[in-house]
């Protein structure tokens, strides 16, 4: 780029310059945050704030970056991580997600996570041709590759989970009065519509209660819901918010068909704190190995997974679900990174990631395949029900699909 310098004298020179430097970026293709010898990706994690619960998602990739740069990197480049603390505050993911571009320069961002966060950002990546890749929110949006090219979600969508409850609910619980709990936002919402959508008026709602993550509580909640009559309670929360309804349903005594959101059914982090007598008999769905299911104490990939905790996150929760998420997700990451060869440019960062065929993760529930294509940007479409027996969390049926219908 500083050629110029040289000036007009130098035009032979400059041309067989030109010629070696063609026959090399032939060779190797790098956009901004990426070198001969490292890749850097950037994050934003609330470990801080209303949803800190997930901080542990964001520990949990740093760790793996830790391992597979002490096992060489990736085609021999470092990663270079870069994670800061956004509190669950959009305003603030903007401020982060800025320097990451503009100041940290990394290549991509990557697992940013929560649904508003990344709402407040979406826009900007997309501008900035910058990719926003698997992102840790479950809403419908991150889908959309006509109109936001550079964004990809990674989990299954929450609408999907939301088809999923509904089918569930209309095969056991046909006659059952639902009462919901909702953070009020588009996580939230997504969830909402998701569940409408699959009952398709076919089961009465008798009432519908947003919070704010500002609440310091939704005890109130709770109990408008138990004086709504509901018999069915969609519980529609993040971790914090999770534990306080499941704990305060059980102090009033109110046992309805309990039905709680993926994004918060960790034992670890959020069962326990609510009290795991009250925690029994809840239902959610999943679509990653659980650490307490005995089911896997021999299966080779929890074994790495133990492994991996051991050596590289040494005070990570083993009983919480979370980093199994921030572990798949970044094996998941790793295969796209591997397509891309030495071609590491934002395009072909996103072909690769929209070019995932059969993909199987070992912490992945066995039968979840990752599939991407350029017009399918939801890689996981599949989820199993399964119910708390107090202790641990037990499969109830099939792997079921919630694929979006007309997508």
């Amino acid at each position: 780029m500083q050629l110029h310098r040289f000036g007009l004298t130098a035009t032979a020179a400059l041309g067989v310059a030109a010629l070696v430097v063609s026959t090399a970026v032939a060779e190797k293709k790098y956009d901004t945050g990426a070198t001969d010898t490292e890749i850097k990706i950037g994050n934003t994690n609330p470990y801080s704030g209303p949803a800190s619960a997930y901080g542990t998602i964001g520990k949990t990739i740093a760790g793996y970056f830790n391992k597979v740069n002490a096992e060489g990197g990736i085609n021999g480049r470092k990663v270079n991580f870069i994670s800061y603390d956004d509190g669950y505050s959009p305003p603030k993911t903007v401020e982060q997600a800025r320097k990451l571009v503009e100041s940290d320069e990394v290549l991509f961002l990557f697992n940013t996570l929560g649904t508003p966060s990344n709402t407040a950002i979406q826009k900007y990546m997309n501008a900035k041709k910058v990719p926003q890749l698997f992102v840790a929110t479950g809403a419908t949006k991150w889908g959309d590759p006509q109109h936001f090219p550079w964004t990809m979600g990674w989990q299954p969508t929450y609408q999907a989970e939301g088809h999923i409850y509904a089918k569930y609910l209309l095969e056991h619980h046909p006659q059952g009065k639902i009462g919901i709990l909702y953070q009020n936002d588009d996580y939230g919402k997504d969830y909402v519509k998701g569940l409408k959508d699959g009952l398709a008026g076919k089961m009465p709602i008798v009432a519908e209660l947003p919070y704010e993550t500002t609440d310091p509580t939704v005890d109130s909640q709770i109990v408008s819901l138990q004086a709504s009559g509901a018999d069915v309670f969609f519980n529609v929360t993040t971790p914090k918010f999770a534990a306080q309804a499941i704990r305060k349903a059980g102090e009033i005594g109110w046992k309805p068909i309990h039905l709680l959101n993926n994004v918060s059914q960790s034992v670890g982090g959020v069962l326990q704190p609510a009290g795991l007598e009250n925690s029994k008999g809840l239902l959610s769905t999943y679509y990653l190995k659980d650490p307490t299911d005995p089911q896997w104490k021999n299966d080779p990939d929890y074994k790495a997974w133990v492994a991996f905790m051991e050596k590289y996150y040494p005070d990570g929760d083993r009983n919480s679900t979370f980093p199994v998420t921030g572990y798949a997700v970044t094996q998941t990451l790793m295969q796209v990174l591997k397509q891309c060869g030495d071609e590491l440019t934002r395009a072909n960062i996103m072909k690769q990631a929209a070019n995932l065929k059969n993909l199987e993760i070992g912490m992945v529930l066995p039968g979840i395949k990752i599939n991407t294509s350029p017009t399918d940007f939801y890689p996981i479409k599949q989820m199993q029900m399964q119910q708390f027996d107090g202790q641990r969390w037990v499969p109830i049926g099939p792997i079921l699909s919630g694929e979006l219908s007309g997508t």
